[in-house]
């Protein structure tokens, strides 16, 4: 990694000034390229290149286990929700899971009034969480990692936020599940 970075930065140069009333900035150029080959975690899973599961049978509300099958990266967003096994979870922060490889991820609970199988397997919507909401649970994370408790989040908070949003929308739900808010909402957004 330290040669990737030597060599980046001794290829750089700087470009012409760019002036607008009180600020200047000088761009830093680089022709230097690295290629990463990777997939997205929709393209992963419609290729069944990914298994996203509970850590084990039991489950544990904060963390997954990702299963890389295939031989390239994966990458996960954070935000993006995954539906299904005992109860669904949003991605604490964005990763990107080294090919071949098993992987527990931290992650948040989108749905408090449930914790039993719907299936062994998560899957996903397709949706990454509202803007509003992921920046709080990123803020979150970021003061977690200042304590050095890891990409954690403040699930009481994120279940308020959740709560506050749907019930701002008029969207109930048994499980209080986030997915509400979405299946209500779609059809005003198409």
């Amino acid at each position: 990694m330290q040669n990737l970075l030597i060599n980046y930065l001794e290829q750089l140069r700087i470009g012409q000034k760019q002036s607008y009333k009180n600020l200047a900035v000088y761009p830093l150029l680089s022709e230097y390229v690295v290629t990463l080959d990777y997939l997205t975690l929709d393209e992963a899973m419609s290729q069944d290149a990914i298994d996203v599961v509970e850590i084990d049978k039991g489950g544990s509300v904060p963390e997954l286990k990702v299963i890389n099958k295939s031989g390239k990266m994966i990458l996960i967003l954070d935000g993006e929700e995954l539906v299904g096994a005992k109860q669904n979870r949003i991605v604490n922060t964005t990763i990107l899971i080294a090919a071949n490889a098993t992987t527990v991820i931290l992650v948040s609970c989108v749905e408090q009034g449930r914790w039993a199988y719907t299936s062994n397997k998560f899957a996903s919507e397709q949706r990454r969480m509202a803007p509003e909401m992921r920046a709080a649970l990123a803020a979150d994370v970021s003061f977690s990692l200042k304590r050095d408790r890891g990409y954690r989040s403040d699930q009481s908070a994120l279940w308020d936020r959740i709560y506050a949003k749907a019930d701002r929308l008029d969207v109930m739900s048994d499980s209080m599940e986030m997915a509400a808010i979405y299946r209500k909402e779609t059809p005003a957004i198409k």
